[in-house]
């Protein structure tokens, strides 16, 4: 049998899948979500810091997310970050502790956001389908090189594309969900 990685392929396409749903989170929807802060960085000690590593993150509701600051002369600069961020957050600060009420969003809104998950999607499909590209050319070198049979190359050509078609419907699908989220009123 050729030496073929058909778990590095995977392992690439899963990459893709894994980032459109760490994008998916870090998409604002009337929801609270402590992956929502990922993306806010805080200038602290001299350095930006993610905000996770100079506060403890909370949902105690589903529309409320509480920060508790470790350090007090972080405060200011916690608040300052989540204020500047495009996230539209307003921060209600009482001592080291911060709450961030979610406002509902309106239907524009909504729509603006399922744009952009689909976008997301879109740019991780490219990405799978990218990844086929290259794990057929490499077959086809291999068969050309006399390192695999045509039979193998057909085998391991349909054990990619199904990995393709499986893969891409995982995405589909947390599309799906996410889209549901954003439009839930």
């Amino acid at each position: 049998m050729a030496d073929f990685d058909l778990g590095e392929i995977e392992r690439r396409m899963r990459g893709a899948l894994t980032s459109v749903k760490q994008d998916f989170a870090g998409l604002r929807t009337g929801r609270a979500s402590a992956g929502m802060l990922d993306p806010i960085q805080v200038n602290a000690y001299g350095a930006n810091m993610p905000i996770n590593q100079v506060a403890s993150v909370n949902v105690p509701e589903p529309r409320m997310i509480s920060l508790q600051v470790w350090d007090k002369g972080l405060v200011s600069a916690v608040e300052k970050a989540i204020r500047e961020s495009d996230l539209g957050l307003n921060p209600v600060v009482e001592g080291q502790v911060m709450r961030l009420p979610i406002p509902e969003l309106n239907e524009e809104r909504r729509q603006d956001l399922a744009k952009v998950a689909h976008k997301y999607a879109e740019q991780a499909r490219i990405a799978v389908r990218n990844v086929r590209r290259d794990g057929m050319e490499g077959l086809k070198k291999m068969e050309k090189d006399g390192e695999m049979s045509k039979d193998e190359h057909h085998d391991f050509a349909t054990e990619v594309q199904d990995l393709t078609d499986t893969v891409i419907k995982e995405i589909d699908e947390a599309l799906a969900a996410k889209e549901a989220e954003i439009m839930q009123v």
